[in-house]
């Protein structure tokens, strides 16, 4: 079985008006998302796929330097290629984007050998991965406590937010939460606007004071309330909060993931599979994550194909090690929560089994489940950013695009 031909889709779906959201240090506004499917084809008319950076770049070095390396070799041992490719191929941008379509080979050697890929890259030793409903962007405080409220009825065990009011006031959406969901669910605060508002950035001291109070209400943790790359501020906040710390998802590379472990700077690692090295480097920090005594949560913030592909590698892993998988909901899923993205469900044929906040992970052959591939006309790619923030302090503007270990990106980069 030889690989035949290798091709990334950009899609993108346009928001119906662009979403504006006001918050501390300026606007942000939201004009459409993106993704990538990618589809690799063997010379006997097999199909596999994997999600992808939904970026011009990832797309364009897939065309051009790690489609012209795959053509006509054969998918036999993954691992084996990969290895290949590095030592052909020095960028490790590139080979970040190469594990992201390496999923689309494991999922091809899957259904070649009837086996679930769980069973390929690790063995499963569960079929079930909990699952926090992820949404939570700018709003009023009595606005969180209502989407909380909503996300708890639908039955997910946890809720993440994305504070960034101004500290009393985050605090107080956290306080609602809480009364509005009770104890014992769980509330993650994802605070990354903190260290991204300019002059209105909160320091160092104000995270802690944050920290702080914020364990009286029992979060589950508190994420990249500080820039990113400053692990030793991580290090010294964890040391004096009462509450869980995570971070990851910013780390450039592997030597951040153990940097982070080995300097005791979180109580929760994470990282986003598409975007930061895909199964190796999942495996690779998986294994450290057990010697510190450590947890891991999945980045996912894309379509349920991205959530599949991630819960492959997580139940290869006990739960006290590998925890949560991020479920990123939208106005569709049953709450008025952020905006609607229908890409996000309708690249599966069928829908993710999710029973009790929990993804039920297939035992089928491959991936598990079949890839809806009309989304490939039914969603054209528009170029450019997916979102914007217009700061305060000082006057800039930044854009996002579709690689989260990016932390920012200036308006040249679309």
């Amino acid at each position: 079985m030889q690989i035949a031909k290798v091709e990334p889709f950009l899609l993108s779906c346009a928001l119906p008006e662009p979403v504006t959201l006001r918050y501390f240090g300026g606007e942000r506004t939201i004009l459409k998302r993106d993704a990538m499917l990618i589809r690799v084809t063997t010379d006997r008319g097999r199909i596999g796929w994997a999600p992808g950076q939904g970026s011009e770049r990832a797309a364009r070095a897939i065309r051009e330097t790690i489609g012209p390396f795959l053509v006509g070799r054969a998918v036999a041992d993954p691992d084996a290629l990969r290895v290949l490719f590095q030592r052909a191929v020095s960028d490790p941008e590139i080979h970040k984007i190469y594990c992201a379509v390496e999923v689309a080979l494991w999922d091809l050697l899957g259904q070649a050998q009837g086996l679930p890929v769980s069973e390929l890259i690790g063995g499963r030793i569960r079929d079930r991965i909990k699952l926090y409903g992820s949404g939570g962007m700018y709003m009023p405080p009595e606005g969180y406590a209502e989407e909380a409220a909503a996300v708890k009825e639908l039955g997910f065990p946890a809720y993440k937010m994305r504070p960034g009011l101004g500290p009393e006031e985050d605090l107080r959406a956290v306080e609602l939460m809480r009364r509005a969901t009770g104890r014992g669910f769980g509330l993650m605060v994802d605070a990354h606007t903190w260290w991204r508002m300019g002059d209105r950035s909160y320091g160092a001291e104000t995270c802690q004071r944050l920290a702080r109070d914020l364990a009286a209400f029992e979060i589950t943790w508190l994420e990249e309330p500080l820039p990113p790359h400053d692990h030793e501020a991580y290090a010294a906040l964890k040391a004096a909060a009462e509450v869980p710390i995570a971070s990851g998802e910013h780390e450039p590379s592997e030597e951040g993931f153990f940097h982070l472990m080995e300097n005791d700077c979180v109580d929760y690692l994470q990282a986003d599979l598409v975007c930061q090295g895909g199964y190796p480097t999942g495996r690779r920090i998986f294994a450290e994550l057990a010697r510190h005594h450590l947890r891991f949560a999945f980045h996912s913030w894309g379509t349920d194909l991205e959530v599949l592909a991630a819960a492959h590698l997580g139940i290869c892993w006990p739960e006290e090690q590998v925890e949560w998988l991020e479920y990123p909901l939208y106005r569709r899923d049953g709450v008025p929560v952020m905006y609607p993205f229908p890409l996000a469900r309708e690249i599966l044929a069928d829908p993710l089994t999710i029973d009790k906040g929990e993804l039920v992970v297939p035992r089928t052959p491959g991936l598990g489940l079949k890839v809806n591939e009309a989304v490939i006309h039914q969603y054209p790619w528009i170029p450019g950013p997916w979102s914007r923030f217009q700061l305060i302090s000082p006057p800039g503007e930044y854009v996002v695009t579709s690689d989260h270990s990016v932390p920012w990106a200036g308006p040249e980069h679309h």
